[in-house]
Formats: structure tokens, C-alpha cells, sequence
């Protein structure tokens, strides 16, 4: 596979794996080099996860547009992200919502978040310091949720902060290995559907990861 923007977005639609061509657009006009430590800029378009410190990752870019891809994002949408990393997920969601609520629990994972975000003049992502396993219930209802963690189950706290009709996507499961969850939120529940096995590092906070 070349290390090119064009190479994935080429792979991805031969393969049948995206087809979202707003999602795609929005992969387009994000510069992912822009969201990796200047040591990995020449691996920004490798499909694989890269470190950005913290003991933290950037997820490969197919997982990234296939989460969003589940959501279904809406141009009038107001999103909530937890775990914003160097906000990459965030950008891309800023293209496709109007409003997009990026929580992150380490300190110096915000600063570079916002840095970045500021950088590729992203103006409609608000980048949030805090246990993202408690949601944000201050801008709440949601109409989106994406979890970019590993979590035990999906937080109560984010099933009550999603609007009626609304959808959340996580990766739900133990340590070693999650399924790609979507919940669409009926009668204060969810109707769920799964797609497929990933590795994510675990959701921390007060709900965070709590099986092996």
C-alpha cells in the first residue's frame, strides 16, 4: 500500500470499505501529518496506528473514517468525542457536524489537541479537559457519540446524554480485544449492532476499562 492520502482513499473504495464520500472528502481536506509528531510526518498515510505520546495512539486512518463512517453524521449534528489524542478524529468530525465536543483526560493531550485543531483552522471543535467516561453533560443531548477507547460496556452516562434517535459508536469489550459497537438510542436504551474485532487503549476515568 503507498504511503499517499490517494493510495488509502483508492484501497479503501476497491475493497468496499468506505463508501461515504463526504467521509472521504473530509479524509481529504484534514492533513493527517498535521495531527503526528514531526518524527512520524513520513508515516502519516501508513493505514496503521502511531504514537503520540502519553502512552497514547492516532488509530490507523481506516478505523478512524470507518467510526465516523457509522455514525452518520449530519451537517446539523452536535457531536461529543471521548478521547480526543491529538484531535485527528476531531478534525475530521468538524467537517462533516456543526458542533463537535472533544473530551480529553490528559493534560498535555489537550494543549496538543487544541494546538493542532488551531493549526489546520479548525473552528468548530471545542477541545474539553475531563473524564470523558462521565460524557459532558453541559452541552447534552447529543445527537453523536464516538468513544475513541476501549470501554467495558458504553457509559450510562453517555446513553443518557445522547438524544432520542441519536447514535453512539465505541469499542466495547476487555483489553486485548474490543467489538466495533453502533447504538441507536430508543426509549433510553439501545439498539445495537457490531462490526467487527479492533484494539484500542482502554477508556480511563471513573467508568473507564475495567475487564481484562
Amino acid at each position: 500500500m503507498g504511503l499517499t492520502k490517494q493510495g488509502l482513499i483508492n484501497t479503501w473504495q476497491k475493497r468496499g470499505l468506505i463508501s461515504d464520500q463526504r467521509v472521504l472528502e473530509a479524509f481529504r481536506t484534514i492533513p493527517r501529518e498535521k495531527f503526528v509528531p514531526s518524527a512520524f510526518e513520513s508515516e502519516a498515510y501508513c493505514d496503521a496506528p502511531l504514537k503520540i505520546g502519553c502512552g497514547q495512539t492516532i488509530s490507523q486512518p481506516f478505523t478512524v473514517l470507518a467510526m465516523i463512517e457509522l455514525l452518520n453524521v449530519a451537517k446539523t449534528d452536535k457531536v461529543l468525542e471521548i478521547g480526543a489524542g491529538s484531535g485527528y478524529g476531531a478534525a475530521i468530525l468538524g467537517q462533516l457536524a456543526s458542533q463537535v465536543y472533544a473530551i480529553e483526560i490528559v493534560s498535555e493531550l489537550v494543549k496538543l489537541a487544541q494546538g493542532n485543531l488551531n493549526q489546520a483552522k479548525i473552528n468548530n471543535v471545542d477541545v474539553i479537559e475531563w473524564d470523558g467516561s462521565l460524557g459532558y453533560d453541559r452541552e447534552s443531548p447529543y445527537d453523536r457519540i464516538i468513544v475513541s477507547a476501549a470501554c467495558s460496556e458504553i457509559p450510562r452516562a453517555l446513553i443518557e446524554q445522547l438524544g432520542e434517535g441519536g447514535i453512539v459508536v465505541a469499542p466495547v469489550g476487555g483489553r486485548r480485544s474490543q467489538v466495533m459497537t453502533r447504538g441507536v438510542k430508543y426509549n433510553e436504551g439501545l439498539q445495537k449492532s457490531y462490526f467487527g474485532n479492533y484494539v484500542f487503549v482502554p477508556l480511563t476515568g471513573k467508568f473507564g476499562q475495567t475487564k481484562d
